[in-house]
């Protein structure tokens, strides 16, 4: 059953199938087809998310299990709703020694049953990155011990984690209580012991900071707590699937999203072998399959990896583009300049941020991507390119890569990245060393597949590191350095074009609706940077820059009279933030926001970082931010200017709920979203829900005009085919007002629905009650809609958004 609409929900121990099983009345009354649920699998231990996966054939326990999973289907078909569940085929969680898969790689080494499962090196032992000093200290201060495990031995670290020994080890001869005595750390024979018995095994220990520099193996990002898995083994496919395909086979779910797809070696041929397989088993029940690809903002998806298309972070962008002000991003990025001293252009933030993060996070992942070229120029016969001319060939196309990555495979490229290559190659040929162009054009040539197979290693390396550093350096670094306005700022997103015009909207969704008609359509996800409504607020500021400069200027001032010492760029980040965030009467404001500074600053990696906090620097941001919000001043004054956004945010609101409801493709309504969501970055937008106030709300049939909107809109997508899966017609506008109105005709057959949006109204409402300008505001704009003509004063009199 294909949806027609979806519910995301973040499943863990505190909220598990039971808790879900519990709202399916609501979301069944609410108007959603299908419960979109985060990973099923078995995952580490109190894992808030499902993505540390430890076992991919087993429904988690601490959800549950198979029986709450059956429980909950059971409910979700007597409401008539379907189950679309988050599949993880990138990494496996391996942290401590829960991964019975991983701990027999570590156990038997490479010939092991699982080690075809890992993208293992095997040309090095598996590297550890699990002590807190070098293998040396961790020894003489006793951190290192051998101990019982199960029937064997094990060796024992600090965290309380045991880690297998080699069953055949020669060294342990004897009984399990005469070796554990003479590998005792507490003498100096002992850890002598230790340490020989510590070079015998198929793992090696290491300090965690030496990971970025000595793993041998592939990571999610750069967390060392993810291993990669080489899905493209038929085999490991099989078996890391069979679950899902018994899952579908069992008409329990009918359908999944694929996590990070890019990070595959071939997701094209991921994704056409998963569609084989899902048809295999039920060919006349598609499954429905969207995954999470992060698109730039001219990057069409390929419509030959036969499936649906993304899980929305695209049209995320697209919809918050139509909302901002165009002419507001300069004034706003003077504005910037002026208060942090920082380049308004994100080119000047993003490409510091990818050199940073690819020789600070990367180098064993690059080293390994270098080695490889130059195995391959030399198997050309290119015995003149060295290995440091490949990498800095390679470096500087990963500095300006204009997408995640790129396609080939050993058979080819697709076409889709002959442009890619073009746009990178123009990019990066100004910071190449002279007399070394032609080396760049060598490692495009062989990205462009003309290296055929034995090209295939380095291309697919290539590929695999720039995506993460796509999304390390843009995402979660320069998106924290950069201040322009944080409404641009998410992911997927682009801060230069903050604004886009209608037309532009206009032609991404008709290119939707006759692409990817059914890809999912998200407006908030648990990966946002903040709630879709703090992005439809902070938007306004875009229509009104010059007052914005004003207040935030005067408060700027009053900050600086507070705890001294936090940079002024910061100070300007918080007032944005709290611009998102403020709720009058929120008393979990201060120490959410707290936690948002903490991040920011270590993700930004300026002032303070994961790998070593400035807890101190990051202190006195945190007493600022108590200090504005006990400051009685400030809060008048803040709260007088939230009071005069109300308006032009709610109408922000209002429209993106349309667009997000009646747009090509499939809505997905994030947990909770239904309602105001002002939500910071995780953890914070992965707080429980409440619900029972939703269901009384929804029942009631009055107030929470958002929500009231949604089930209206959900009920017009259930029952009109027309926007379920019609064509998507813009609509000419004139007059005054044209540029402040966004109208579309969405037609299959004889049905026809038009639909109006009034955007951009940050000026006209800014310090009024209503969402919605006064009627003669509009003077003479009227939507053409074949040959009836609507006047915008009549659609838009009470609202700001219209159904025809």
């Amino acid at each position: 059953m294909r949806p027609t609409a979806t519910y995301r929900l973040q499943l863990h121990a505190g909220f598990t199938f039971a808790d879900a099983q519990a709202v399916v009345p609501y979301l069944a009354r609410l108007g959603v087809s299908h419960l979109y649920a985060s990973p099923i699998t078995a995952a580490a231990k109190g894992s808030t998310h499902g993505y540390d996966v430890i076992d991919p054939t087993q429904v988690n326990p601490e959800l549950g299990g198979e029986d709450g999973l059956l429980s909950l289907v059971a409910t979700l078909k007597e409401h008539g709703l379907g189950l679309i569940i988050d599949i993880v085929p990138n990494h496996m969680g391996v942290a401590g020694d829960e991964n019975l898969w991983w701990l027999d790689v570590l156990e038997h080494g490479e010939g092991s049953a699982f080690a075809p499962v890992f993208d293992i090196d095997w040309r090095e032992k598996v590297a550890l990155p699990v002590l807190g000093t070098p293998l040396p200290q961790a020894l003489d201060d006793g951190a290192i011990k051998l101990v019982r495990r199960g029937s064997g031995l094990g060796i024992q670290l600090y965290d309380g984690a045991i880690y297998p020994v080699r069953a055949d080890d020669p060294g342990l001869a004897g009984g399990r209580d005469d070796a554990i005595a003479q590998h005792a750390p507490d003498r100096e024979e002992g850890r002598r012991a230790l340490m020989a018995l510590l070079d015998r095994q198929h793992y090696r220990l290491i300090y965690w900071r030496a990971a970025n520099d000595e793993l041998n193996w592939r990571r999610f990002f750069s967390i060392n707590e993810l291993a990669g898995v080489l899905i493209e083994d038929p085999a490991v496919f099989e078996r890391t699937h069979a679950l899902y395909f018994d899952l579908f086979r069992r008409g329990l779910i009918d359908g999944v999203r694929v996590d990070h797809v890019d990070g595959l070696s071939d997701p094209a041929g991921y994704c056409r072998r998963l569609r084989e397989r899902f048809a295999e088993i039920a060919p006349d029940r598609p499954a429905y399959v969207v995954v999470e690809k992060i698109l730039a903002a001219d990057e069409p998806f390929a419509t030959d990896w036969q499936i649906e298309g993304t899980s929305g972070y695209d049209f995320m962008r697209e919809v918050s583009e139509v909302l901002h002000e165009p002419s507001g991003q300069a004034p706003l990025g003077a504005l910037w300049e002026a208060v942090s001293g920082r380049s308004a252009a994100f080119a000047d933030e993003a490409v510091p941020a990818r050199q940073d993060l690819l020789s600070w996070q990367f180098e064993g992942q690059l080293e390994a991507c270098v080695a490889s070229f130059h195995a391959l120029a030399l198997e050309a016969g290119e015995e003149w390119i060295t290995k440091g001319m490949l990498r800095r060939a390679i470096e500087r196309l990963l500095w300006v890569f204009p997408v995640y990555r790129t396609y080939a495979t050993a058979t080819g490229a697709p076409d889709a990245d002959a442009k890619v290559r073009a746009e990178a190659r123009e990019a990066a040929v100004p910071l190449m060393p002279p007399g070394e162009i032609s080396v760049l054009d060598a490692v495009l040539r062989w990205l462009a597949g003309e290296g055929g197979a034995p090209a295939a290693d380095a291309v697919r390396r290539f590929q695999q590191l720039s995506a993460p550093i796509a999304a390390k350096g843009v995402e979660d670094t320069a998106f924290y350095r950069h201040g322009v306005l944080l409404s641009a700022n998410d992911v997927g997103f682009d801060p230069d074009g903050m604004a886009c015009p209608i037309a532009t909207f206009h032609q991404a969704m008709q290119h939707r609706a006759e692409r990817t008609p059914f890809a999912m359509l998200a407006t908030a996800t648990h990966d946002h940077k903040r709630g879709e409504d703090a992005r439809a607020r902070l938007a306004v500021l875009s229509a009104i820059p010059e007052e914005w400069s004003r207040r935030s200027e005067d408060w700027l001032a009053l900050a600086a009279r507070h705890p001294p010492g936090v940079d002024p760029g910061d100070a300007y980040l918080l007032l944005q933030t709290l611009v998102g965030a403020w709720e009058p009467g929120d008393d979990t404001l201060l120490p959410r926001l707290h936690d948002w500074q903490r991040k920011a600053l270590r993700e930004a990696k300026l002032r303070s970082s994961w790998e070593d906090p400035d807890e101190a620097y990051e202190g006195q941001c945190h007493d600022l931010a108590a200090a504005l919000l006990e400051d009685p001043t400030f809060q008048q004054d803040f709260g007088r200017f939230i009071a005069q956004l109300a308006a032009p945010a709610l109408a922000n609101t209002l429209a993106q709920t349309v667009l997000h409801l009646l747009s090509p493709g499939v809505p997905d309504i994030y947990q909770g979203c239904e309602l105001m969501d002002y939500s910071m970055v995780d953890p914070d937008n992965r707080r429980p829900v409440d619900f029972a106030s939703r269901q009384a709300l929804l029942e009631s049939g009055t107030g929470a005009e958002k929500l009231q909107l949604t089930r209206g809109l959900l009920d017009l997508r259930r029952t009109s085919a027309a926007i379920r899966e019609g064509d998507y017609e813009p609509l000419s506008v004139s007059g005054k007002r044209a540029e402040h109105v966004l109208a579309f005709a969405r037609n299959n057959g004889d049905e026809r629905v038009v639909c109006a949006v009034a955007i951009r109204l940050g000026a006209v409402l800014f310090g009024l009650e209503q969402p919605s300008p006064p009627p003669d505001w509009w003077g003479d704009t009227v939507i053409e809609d074949g040959a009836r003509r609507h006047q915008a004063s009549a659609l838009f009199a009470d609202n700001v958004v219209s159904t025809v």
